[in-house]
């Protein structure tokens, strides 16, 4: 059975759409060499965490710092695409039913990841160097939870897409928690994966354009600007990025960035594909999950030398640049293979 995919798509909304992307890019790059200048003035400098997840030192992670040139590098830079996705939206992209709750989500959670990066700077440099794990959590979750209850009751969502399946599975109430989990679980996987110059920026910017795509095939163009204004700041922020990188985006940038991936999967009603387009999120999740587990219930043994795996690899020998680079091909790959996935469940 061959099914033909019609996208009736009005120029002047597809030009808009584009230039949502541009603006995202055009404003992420003017706005940075203001926050360079000011973070390097004002000496930002990220403190790097001594103890790992288990309360124990952080040592095969502190000899790959000891291993790399030493550079004073300031952080908090995700603050220049929060403000860039935030002013374009706000001037030229502000719709109730589609960019509301991604923006509010997006911005909410940049706030718990810039009182984080500033305990960060402010502190001493030892232990855990910013928000315990349990407080990052409880706040992340708050704003999961408000998330959740407007996309509930105010955009009277009770159902999610089952891949494969033509239908909605109706959970009524249960779209909350539902909602709440795929969200906290993002931003925290972003955030893991945020250890090397360019691995996050680079894998976020490949998912929003993934969504971004499936956004304009279902006729949410609002949506589709969004992500595309996400992706015009973020190849602007991986630009100076790349190794050697001139700054870090800091938890501002990862929360606000995972967070807002979370929200477009459910809004988008794709939130059981989120896992195959951010496949390598959940890979550098689920390895600093198996390792904490490990070394709980295995009395300190290890199931890799070092946690999440981007700094495994690095450990057993491959150069930073490679790492960065493979998990972008990878998280490509992942991403057309959703989209690939989407479109099987939905057109044929």
């Amino acid at each position: 059975m061959h099914t033909t995919l019609y996208l009736s798509v009005q120029t002047d909304t597809l030009i808009r759409v584009l230039l949502l992307g541009f603006l995202g890019f055009l404003v992420s790059t003017l706005l940075t060499p203001i926050y360079t200048t000011i973070a390097y003035r004002r000496k930002w400098w990220k403190k790097p965490r001594t103890l790992d997840a288990t309360g124990k030192p952080a040592t095969v992670l502190m000899q790959l710092h000891d291993a790399k040139p030493k550079r004073l590098r300031p952080t908090m830079a995700g603050m220049v695409f929060v403000v860039a996705v935030s002013l374009v939206t706000l001037c030229f992209n502000l719709s109730r039913s589609g960019t509301w709750l991604p923006l509010a989500a997006f911005i909410s959670a940049g706030c718990v990841g810039l009182l984080d990066d500033i305990i960060n700077v402010r502190g001493t440099g030892g232990g855990i160097a910013g928000l315990r794990s349990k407080i990052k959590l409880l706040l992340t979750t708050l704003v999961a939870t408000l998330g959740g209850l407007y996309f509930y009751f105010k955009l009277d969502v009770h159902g999610i897409h089952v891949p494969m399946v033509h239908g909605e599975w109706m959970i009524g109430a249960w779209i909350i928690p539902l909602f709440v989990a795929a969200v906290v679980s993002t931003a925290n996987a972003v955030n893991i994966s945020d250890g090397e110059d360019g691995l996050a920026g680079g894998l976020t910017s490949t998912a929003f354009a993934i969504y971004a795509l499936i956004a304009v095939l279902e006729g949410r163009f609002a949506v589709a600007g969004f992500c595309l204004t996400m992706v015009g700041a973020l190849l602007s922020y991986t630009w100076f990025n790349i190794p050697p990188a001139r700054f870090l985006m800091g938890d501002i940038g990862s929360f606000s960035l995972g967070t807002a991936l979370g929200v477009v999967a459910m809004i988008t009603d794709t939130v059981l594909l989120l896992p195959v387009i951010g496949f390598v999120f959940v890979v550098e999740a689920g390895s600093s999950a198996l390792q904490i587990s490990s070394k709980k219930l295995r009395g300190g043994k290890k199931i890799f030398k070092i946690a999440p795996i981007h700094h495994h690899f690095e450990a057993s020998g491959w150069p930073a640049t490679k790492v960065t680079m493979r998990f972008w091909i990878i998280g490509q790959v992942a991403g057309v293979l959703g989209l690939i996935v989407f479109l099987i469940g939905r057109y044929v």
